[in-house]
């Protein structure tokens, strides 16, 4: 799954990482801060696309689903 976010900064994904973990799995996610939709990428057969924009809006942060 790719989202596109509002999470600016590697302090940010510091903060989300212990969730993400829990959700996805530690290694199954990354971060593309570089990319102008500061990418998220989750490679996992266990998390639907709500969950993971869920989780985001909880912390504040716009998570919308990529196509």
């Amino acid at each position: 799954m790719v989202f596109a976010t509002t999470v600016q900064s590697t302090e940010q994904v510091k903060t989300l990482a212990p969730q993400i973990n829990l959700l996805a799995g530690k290694g199954r996610w990354n971060f593309a801060l570089d990319d102008c939709d500061k990418i998220l990428r989750i490679v996992s057969d266990n998390v639907n696309s709500e969950e993971a924009v869920a989780l985001l809006k909880k912390y504040g942060f716009e998570c919308n689903e990529l196509n």
